[in-house]
């Protein structure tokens, strides 16, 4: 279920072993029609029920269509390419998705934008950005730039050898590490991320604890990012917070600084077990009936724009992941090699079924709850 590009020693164990669940690939690995973004909302747009998401703005301040807002985050997406290949994946990240990383021309052009920008953070992610052989240089030249920086990332990453450094440099260059885990529990944790991810994911917080990180430091923010394993809704964020940081100290001897909860994502490889469990129907009712319209204000899709790897814009990364570009009125769609913000603002923010995952319960974006 999960195949690293570097292998690493695995300390012995004197756990009772279980079996080994079968490896998972990509969607596009295996060339299933699935891996298309236009099948994946064709199976979205079966689902039975009141899930028109447009028509459920109808009750707040967006009858028309969610608006953008000032641009205050530049996320920028580089690459599919990933140490990992996890079972809830909606980027279809893997080992295998090598073709889909950002190139230095673009990378110069997200440069080249953000300076048009008043976007006071650079949000990275992937795949594993970290693997994209231009990260470093990105990195220091948004830090010259007075931004605060934002990595996402999976946290085995930093137990391969070549990035063992890691925690260091960020803590150097005052970067936030924003680390997927989907439980504090290593059986939750490695049933969606592979089989001993749980056991190099502690090591890794400990080195960035070693580095400062976690410890309510400013510029070490360690903030911990967490998914359920199933079709269920997140939980409440402020308590579940306290509970972590309670387990992982006792347990583990970790600290970080928040946590952030997330619904997942109904596409690509989530979307994927959704179907082939037969629970798709159920969960986008959960969605729908756990409709909030007070998180549409503060949806990502608002003050954010996303990068793609290859320079497309997007409102979010799950419409990046859908393929479902920023559009003008007109329908044109947006690059970053003519990045004008004054144009960017004048988008419609494109939605479908998928949004009610983000306006579900408390809400659920990059930055955790909206609400």
């Amino acid at each position: 279920m999960i195949r690293e590009l570097t292998k690493i020693a695995e300390p012995r164990s004197t756990a009772i072993a279980r079996p080994k669940r079968p490896r998972v690939l990509s969607l596009a690995a295996r060339r299933i029609p699935l891996a298309s973004p236009q099948r994946q909302l064709d199976e979205l747009a079966k689902s039975a029920g009141d899930l028109n998401f447009i028509d459920r703005l109808r009750d707040t301040e967006f009858s028309s269509g969610l608006t953008p807002a000032n641009l205050e985050i530049f996320q920028i997406n580089l690459g599919k390419l990933c140490n990992m290949t996890c079972r809830h994946c909606h980027v279809d990240a893997g080992p295998d998705r090598t073709a889909e990383n950002m190139d230095r021309s673009t990378i110069d052009a997200c440069l080249k934008a953000l300076d048009k920008t008043g976007a006071h953070t650079v949000d990275l992610t992937g795949g594993a950005p970290e693997l994209n052989p231009h990260f470093d240089y990105l990195v220091d030249e948004c830090i010259r730039r007075g931004k605060h920086v934002i990595d996402r990332c999976n946290l085995t990453v930093l137990m391969l050898p070549k990035y063992k450094h890691l925690p260091e440099w960020f803590a150097e260059r005052g970067v936030e590490v924003v680390c997927s885990l989907p439980h504090y529990r290593a059986r939750n944790t490695d049933a969606q991320r592979g089989d001993g991810t749980y056991e190099k994911s502690v090591a890794a917080l400990k080195r960035l604890n070693e580095a400062g990180y976690g410890k309510g430091h400013p510029n070490r923010i360690l903030t911990l990012m967490s998914n359920p394993a199933g079709c269920f809704l997140a939980g409440d964020q402020t308590r579940l917070e306290g509970e972590w940081k309670k387990a992982l100290l006792k347990n583990h001897g970790v600290v970080f600084d928040r946590l952030f909860c997330l619904n997942n994502m109904p596409i690509s490889r989530f979307l994927e077990w959704l179907l082939e469990s037969g629970n798709l129907e159920g969960y986008m009712q959960r969605l729908s009936n756990a409709y909030n319209p007070s998180t549409a204000s503060g949806l990502m899709c608002r003050n954010t724009v996303s990068v793609s790897w290859d320079g497309r814009l997007f409102d979010c990364d799950f419409n990046q992941m859908l393929e479902m570009d920023s559009r003008l009125a007109t329908g044109d769609t947006l690059s970053i090699h003519d990045f004008d913000p004054h144009v960017f603002k004048e988008r419609k923010i494109q939605v479908n079924r998928h949004c009610f995952g983000c306006t579900a319960g408390s809400g659920s974006s990059c930055g955790g709850a909206t609400t």
